[in-house]
């Protein structure tokens, strides 16, 4: 009789662990089902230069117990960009991350979906302007990233460059960022007596006749953003550029690539892991938090040069490349 009733407490002891193992187990698969849900919007959202950026937005919401949703793109208009963020909030997104399209009237669209869900900008903001924008942004200081090029440049000739002529090429000379680094280099190199010879919008517009090689010769192309330097690598390599020597701005594999193969001289690396690790923290606070007011961020960047690619400060940069 007593081993009867120990039998029976036995057993009701184990059913009432698999209950609670059970109820433990929906409340779990419950939780998940209510995490917030963040979507990032950026341009050609599949291209390496933003490896680094995917791999810290990976960490942050591990972190902060997020869902994200990297949707992918290619090339986009103002008019797109748009829609795709709205068909995202109507797919059940609690926030977006969106680097914005240039576009005169982008700011305020996105104006208009921050009333629906709280919108974090990345790489650069949506006004000209960076001190004026009504919405929190990500980005690295791109005046600065211009200048430090500029001063990388002069410093290769002793601070001599009377007379040199500079060739600039861009991605979309519309944007804050590509703005206020041209901004910041031309700053650094007024009063130098180095020219800046013509402006290239590419790789997108190239065409047979007007190419970065058709443009006339000049002793420094400068890239204003990594899509830029990676296709003036790609001429510099295959000699190209009439001897032009190549600085420019880049975050992916292939900028790494020329500057190791000495088709690029030296490269600013803004830090895009950060860029994806604080912009979903920040989304995560507003998330958490109705009353918070998301803020700017500003995130560092680095020089790098070809004999100091492998060093011991730049494997980070390096590792967080290739995720």
């Amino acid at each position: 009789m007593k081993n009867n009733k120990k039998w029976f407490i036995v057993t009701e002891a184990a059913l009432a662990v698999m209950v609670l193992v059970l109820v433990c187990s929906m409340m779990w698969e419950k939780s998940r089902e209510n995490l917030h849900r963040v979507s990032v919007i950026v341009q050609n959202s599949d291209d390496n230069q933003w490896a680094a950026f995917r791999y810290g937005l990976k960490m942050a919401a591990k972190d902060q117990e997020i869902e994200i949703f990297v949707v992918s793109t290619g090339a986009m208009t103002p008019e797109e960009e748009e829609r795709i963020i709205r068909r995202e909030i109507a797919h059940g997104a609690d926030a977006v991350i969106v680097q914005p399209v240039p576009g005169a009237d982008m700011e305020e669209r996105l104006k208009k979906i921050e009333k629906l869900v709280p919108v974090m900008l990345v790489e650069h903001t949506a006004s000209a302007e960076r001190d004026n924008s009504g919405i929190p942004a990500t980005e690295a200081d791109n005046y600065m990233m211009g200048k430090i090029l500029a001063g990388e440049l002069v410093n290769d000739f002793n601070g001599t460059v009377q007379g040199k002529t500079i060739g600039i090429i861009s991605e979309a000379d519309g944007s804050e960022a590509v703005m206020n680094r041209r901004k910041g280099f031309e700053d650094f190199l007024e009063g130098s007596g180095a020219k800046v010879r013509w402006s290239f919008l590419g790789p997108d517009g190239e065409t047979e006749k007007d190419s970065l090689e058709s443009q006339p010769k000049v002793d420094f192309v400068v890239a204003l953003d990594n899509g830029s330097l990676t296709t003036a690598g790609e001429y510099s390599a295959a000699n190209n550029l009439h001897g032009a020597l190549v600085y420019g701005i880049g975050n992916s594999t292939e900028a790494v690539y020329y500057l190791d193969t000495g088709a690029v001289e030296c490269l600013v690396v803004p830090d895009e892991f950060s860029m994806g690790y604080q912009s979903l923290t920040e989304t995560a606070k507003r998330l958490q938090n109705f009353f918070y007011m998301m803020e700017d961020n500003t995130v560092s960047h680095t020089v790098i040069r070809r004999e100091e690619l492998f060093s011991e400060k730049n494997q980070e940069i390096l590792f967080t490349m290739s995720q």
